[in-house]
């Protein structure tokens, strides 16, 4: 045996942990709590209130319940059970499959492994006591940038990526191709229909916030204007403020709520 056969074989037995497994599913349900409340405070700015309305936003207004101190350490354990997780699948493959298309799902298991470390990250700040406002920091790093040479540049190749990923998780949603990372051989029909339909409306919802956002960030970097690159939070604040923006914004806040359903399906149905 390679030395790379035995180190893919460390590590497939390593992402096999039962342990690993469970710590991953009950991240599944604090990510799906975050994002309802991420739909929370999206309506609350749909009828008018300038809360911080994105996933940092939640996980502070999370801090501020009762025995919500408690449930952001959970929540931070379960984020970095979910990326050491994601980080195996960067690693080997969900299955061990080879080929162009597992090679892409590889990356963006990587991608998801970042993301959720950044949040693990911020329920760390959170508990710190620490500003933990993504939008603040997205505005800072923006105009920290704009200040130096291709800065407006690198930020509009970001808002451009930002855009991209929103546009792909619509298409991921639609066409629901999320369910084949899901064992629906375990769910009767009523089930898999209703997981469906979740996952449609949340990864469609988040993919238009996440597409604004791009935009907006891009607008941010022709304009001169970091106020602009304030991520999720000036995406629907943005649109709150357009005609029946409140409306849509509502059919927004729904779809993420969805999304966070959804993920609470992916605790038991997830091939983890």
């Amino acid at each position: 045996m390679s030395a790379t056969e035995h180190v893919r074989g460390t590590a497939s037995r390593a992402a096999d942990s039962k342990p690993l497994e469970l710590v991953a599913r009950g991240g599944f349900v604090m990510y799906g709590v975050i994002h309802l409340l991420f739909a929370w405070l999206a309506l609350q700015v749909a009828f008018g209130n300038s809360a911080e309305s994105d996933q940092s936003g939640a996980i502070q207004h999370l801090a501020a319940q009762p025995f919500g101190k408690f449930l952001v350490v959970v929540s931070v354990i379960g984020m970095i059970g979910l990326a050491v997780w994601q980080a195996f699948e960067a690693a080997i493959g969900e299955s061990g499959v080879r080929g162009r298309t597992a090679l892409v799902e590889r990356v963006v298991s990587g991608f998801r492994a970042v993301l959720y470390l950044y949040f693990a990250w911020i329920g760390v700040k959170v508990l710190q006591g620490v500003n933990a406002s993504t939008g603040d920091s997205q505005e800072k790093n923006a105009s920290t940038m704009m200040d130096g040479s291709g800065g407006r540049l690198l930020i509009g190749i970001v808002g451009i990526a930002v855009a991209a990923i929103g546009i792909g998780l619509v298409v991921y949603g639609v066409t629901g191709k999320f369910e084949k990372h899901l064992n629906t051989h375990q769910m009767n029909a009523t089930v898999r229909r209703t997981t469906r339909r979740l996952g449609v409306a949340g990864y469609s919802a988040k993919g238009v916030a996440y597409t604004i956002a791009g935009a907006l960030i891009v607008a941010a970097a022709v304009t001169y204007d970091p106020e602009k690159a304030r991520g999720l939070d000036a995406a629907l604040k943005l649109l709150a403020g357009q005609p029946y923006g409140p409306w849509l914004l509502g059919l927004v806040a729904l779809g993420i709520a969805a999304y966070g359903v959804y993920c609470f399906s992916q605790s038991r149905y997830r091939k983890v």
